[in-house]
């Protein structure tokens, strides 16, 4: 005959290990923003859609998603990861989200952003492009440990809709464009994407790229600017 054993819940709870919570750092601040999901907007740019193969018109954006422990705040060394032979650089704005938004318009999507940064959507490109040629997932070419540099954030009280925003790999311009490139404005893209998530503070998008991704080899120096928000600095190193 078999024994009986109840589960019983505890009342008082504890957390079996310890876990650091991502977090960014905030210009001119001690505190630091945290970050619980990462969200990226493909082909936003309809130069970067056609470099890719795709189709620049305005469909409604689509999304893929990083772990928020892909972040690497402030920059510095990033290692080259496993498993690519083809590790492209994406610099991109992003906004981090200081206020509940679902179904939102534009005009709300804009009045939830605590502020913005620089990044850098890191892509194991051979691994991306054979998920897409097969219609898989991307997971394995864009969600990865250190595949999300990221500068502290400056706040703001609305989305920037005009900005220079260029890349340097070893002092030679790889990247330029101006956030009124994009296809789907900031305001826009937090509205539409409002409206399948329940977003607020601890999310943050990274908004897309214009053309000019390459790839990057042990010892590259990258430098990622956009107008008003400073540099993203970031050294490639040997894998660990």
């Amino acid at each position: 005959m078999l024994a009986h054993h109840s589960l019983e819940v505890p009342t008082v709870s504890r957390l079996l290990f310890d876990m650091p919570i991502p977090a960014v750092p905030v210009v001119g601040e001690d505190a630091l923003y945290p970050v619980r999901r990462v969200f990226c907007v493909a082909r936003n740019y309809a130069s970067h859609a056609r470099e890719m193969g795709g189709d620049p018109s305005r469909d409604p954006p689509f999304y893929f998603t990083k772990p928020a422990n892909a972040l690497v705040p402030g920059g510095g060394d990033v290692p080259f990861p496993p498993a690519t032979a083809n590790f492209h650089h994406e610099v991109e704005l992003v906004v981090a989200l200081g206020a509940p938004l679902f179904r939102a318009s534009a005009e709300q999507a804009a009045r939830a952003i605590f502020g913005h940064a620089i990044g850098l959507d890191l892509t194991r490109r051979d691994l991306q492009l054979a998920a897409r040629d097969q219609s898989r997932p991307w997971d394995l070419g864009k969600s990865f440990e250190f595949s999300a540099p990221i500068s502290a954030l400056v706040r703001a009280d609305a989305p920037i809709t005009k900005a220079a925003i260029s890349l340097t790999i070893n002092g030679q311009v790889r990247q330029h464009g101006d956030i009124d490139d994009m296809t789907w404005s900031v305001a826009d893209v937090l509205a539409h994407l409002s409206q399948y998530y329940h977003l607020g503070p601890g999310d943050v998008v990274f908004t897309g790229t214009p053309e000019g991704v390459s790839p990057l080899a042990v010892g590259d120096q990258l430098v990622g600017t956009i107008a008003g928000l400073g540099e993203l600095r970031v050294t490639i190193t040997p894998p660990v």
